[in-house]
């Protein structure tokens, strides 16, 4: 559902809850909001919570990324974050995040995926999250880890159990 939701919070969790809270709001049933980012080690955790409105394009954002890193030796070691955010109505909405830590490398690699996830490296795997296939990205992403949390915190059984 699109909610016309402006992100201009200053966390994951802050923008995930505004989304969710939108969307429970509008279809009065539970909702999920997500909010996830890039964070760069050596930069300070940038472009972190304005990953995705860095620039206009994904090129855009992939360029002033590596303008920043052009000075710092590599590897670049990074981590992708995801805050996701379950509005039910009358209750308080709850945050479960997710996070995998990796480096973002100049080679573009893979073709799937989307954002930064071609020049996201998952070390241990030995790819780019856009070289994984569906069901090894599910297991890797910062995504996955989110909603893994938020399985096993047995928050929507408790949604289905008063259903």
């Amino acid at each position: 559902m699109e909610t016309g939701v402006v992100e201009d919070a200053d966390s994951y969790a802050a923008n995930a809850t505004l989304k969710a809270e939108a969307a429970c709001t509008a279809a009065g049933l539970p909702a999920l909001g997500d909010d996830s980012g890039l964070e760069v080690a050596a930069l300070d955790g940038f472009p972190g919570v304005r990953s995705a409105r860095l620039g206009v394009t994904q090129e855009d954002r992939n360029e002033q990324l590596f303008a920043r890193l052009a000075t710092v030796p590599r590897p670049w070691r990074a981590r992708f974050v995801c805050a996701l955010a379950l509005a039910v109505p009358g209750r308080p909405t709850r945050v479960f995040t997710g996070g995998r830590e990796g480096e973002v490398v100049e080679a573009r690699a893979g073709g799937s995926g989307f954002g930064y996830d071609p020049i996201f490296l998952v070390p241990e795997v030995g790819k780019t999250f856009a070289e994984m296939t569906p069901s090894q990205k599910h297991v890797w992403s910062h995504r996955g880890a989110a909603v893994k949390a938020l399985v096993e915190s047995g928050a929507l059984a408790e949604i289905t159990a008063n259903a």
